[in-house]
């Protein structure tokens, strides 16, 4: 394949990211002045070597490596940066990437695409389709990402969509990136809010049956969702469960609630484009040994202890500020407990060379001890990486509404959905870094303008759609046109624009970031629009045919790159808007 996907031939046997390439041609320049003496011998930077600069002015990519490797050159950083300019151009290669190369005050190298090669990734765009933006940076190891994993006690509401969104699309960045992904979802259901759940589902269904004498449990599910749930429980079986012993009744009856709610919890995910490969069951760590074996591991290792009657984690021996009880003085285990088992069974049993956990924000405290687990089990905590979401506040009309399954006060994901759109959900909860505390302002989400970013960027792809469908209803054919007529500035800072993609993806990989793609999206159609602004695409004029047809290449390829992006985020790309 020609022009982006084909540079990587000269240096390996994959495809190289043009940021890659420069550094790898730098580093090559260094060798050969310190081979010929005009630079002295020092050790370079492992990385970061290579940039994008803040201000376009200063090139595509530019290096302040003269700047960091100065004293040890015992150099001025502007005559090391001339020194590596002239080499690299000395050495420029035909069809190179690389246009132009200077040195700049106080001690930058400046590099420059090539206005030709640019023009030719005009056609490799074209040609990748939907593979466009892949990069083989995981070079097909198994990653496991866990997200979601609520106690399936109620429907998802709008905090945990949050985690679901980022979780979808950290996973789509990571196929994306050459890794061979495992979307998981981590069932709870077993432990002391599952028996609440029970207990509440059966109170509510002897209640819509006539009955007073069943009790909400003091601590139970209060959701007006569980109201409901009890009546078409009853609708279903009469008095059925009551009629059985209490304790197996209320078993029986909370066993098809929990198949019930897991099944809207999926049913409501599947509504944002959010879905798993795997469903685990927390059950099934105690049915099939798993539990037990990691308990007796742990003790026989000595990282446990009994104290007041409850056994313990000694995580303080492995770096940890406390230890943390794993088996309750009632002989049940903790949350913590199953957990631990869990992991062991993600690397162990089932060998994913890393785990990405998505958590909320009140598990913020749960990091360090799953970091002490991991050297417990004699795996290497960095294959382990939580990330924690923080808050979602949302807002309607000037108020706040909190979400909370047990007051029965809930905004669902499927209320959100309704509200505002699948798309929006998904860009607006994609925009912030899992880090970032966030207000989702639902007036926003919902405007047909360019202030709103979902619709802002979706209509550059519908706009995309009609250009192409008109040219195609006008009888058009344009693949033989000639992209070296592609010379206006908005023409080739369009390409540029497009060509950033893999290097998102790449990103992504590396920074468990996802947040970088809604902003490129936007960055992505601004171009386009620019681009469509200033420079006519269909012409009726006989004259203007070839740059009509170079145009159209230019502009499907725009459309390649912004339904990569929009697929890559779990958005739609409409075609008409």
């Amino acid at each position: 394949m020609a022009g982006q996907f084909a540079i990587g031939r000269w240096y390996h046997e994959r495809p190289m990211l043009v940021r890659d390439l420069i550094a790898a041609r730098l580093r090559d320049a260094v060798s050969e002045a310190q081979r010929t003496g005009a630079l002295p011998p020092f050790d370079l930077p492992q990385s970061g070597i290579v940039e994008r600069p803040q201000k376009t002015g200063h090139g595509d990519f530019a290096s302040g490596l003269p700047l960091r490797v100065a004293k040890a050159a015992k150099r001025p950083p502007l005559e090391i940066a001339q020194t590596l300019a002239d080499a690299l151009m000395r050495n420029a290669e035909h069809g190179d990437p690389i246009g132009a190369v200077s040195a700049a005050p106080p001690g930058f190298v400046n590099f420059h695409l090539s206005d030709d090669w640019l023009r030719a990734q005009v056609e490799a765009i074209r040609s990748a389709g939907e593979t466009f933006g892949n990069v083989e940076i995981g070079e097909g190891k198994r990653v496991q990402v866990e997200f979601v994993s609520v106690n399936p006690t109620g429907p998802v509401h709008v905090g945990h969509a949050r985690g679901a969104v980022l979780g979808s699309g950290l996973a789509r960045a990571l196929a994306a990136a050459g890794f061979d992904v495992t979307r998981e979802y981590y069932v709870n259901d077993a432990g002391n809010q599952m028996e609440l759940f029970y207990r509440s589902v059966f109170a509510r269904y002897a209640e819509a049956l006539g009955r007073t004498d069943v009790p909400l449990p003091e601590d139970g599910y209060q959701g007006a969702y569980l109201v409901e749930l009890g009546k078409e429980l009853a609708e279903r079986h009469g008095p059925h469960y009551l009629e059985m012993d209490a304790a197996e009744g209320t078993a029986e009856l909370g066993e098809e609630a929990l198949r019930r709610m897991l099944d809207v919890i999926r049913a409501d995910l599947e509504r944002i484009g959010v879905d798993f490969d795997v469903w685990f069951r927390e059950r099934d760590l105690y049915a099939d040994g798993q539990y037990e074996e990691t308990m007796t591991l742990l003790r026989e290792r000595g990282y446990t202890a009994v104290r007041d009657g409850a056994e313990w984690f000694t995580s303080t021996a492995l770096g940890d500020e406390k230890d943390n009880v794993i088996v309750r003085s009632t002989g049940a285990p903790t949350y913590f407990a199953s957990d631990i088992a869990y992991h062991r069974d993600k690397f162990g049993r089932r060998g994913f060379d890393r785990v990405i956990d998505i958590w909320g924000a009140d598990h913020q405290g749960h990091v360090p001890r799953m970091k002490a687990v991991m050297q417990a089990l004699d795996l290497d905590p960095d294959r382990l990486t939580i990330l924690i979401g923080q808050l979602v506040t949302l807002k309607s009309g000037g108020d706040i509404v909190r979400a909370s399954k047990r007051s029965g006060n809930i905004v669902t994901l499927g209320d959100l959905v309704d509200e505002v759109g699948a798309d929006a959900c998904r860009y607006f909860f994609l925009a912030r870094a899992a880090e970032s505390q966030m207000e989702f302002d639902l007036e926003l989400a919902k405007k047909e303008s360019s202030e709103n970013p979902v619709y802002y960027v979706q209509y550059a792809h519908a706009r995309i759609a009609g250009i192409v469908r008109q040219a195609s209803e006008r009888g058009v054919a344009w693949d033989d046109g000639d992209t070296a007529l592609l010379t206006d500035s908005a023409e080739l800072a369009l390409v540029r624009k497009m060509l950033q993609l893999p290097e998102i993806v790449d990103s992504i990989a590396v920074t468990l970031a996802p947040h970088s793609l809604p902003h490129y999206a936007v960055d992505l159609a601004t171009a386009f629009h620019w681009f469509y602004d200033h420079c006519r695409v269909l012409s009726s004029d006989p004259a203007d045919a070839p740059l009509m047809k170079a145009r159209l290449k230019l502009t499907e390829a725009a459309r390649v790159a912004l339904a990569r992006t929009l697929a890559l985020m779990g958005m739609s790309a409409p075609e008409t808007m």
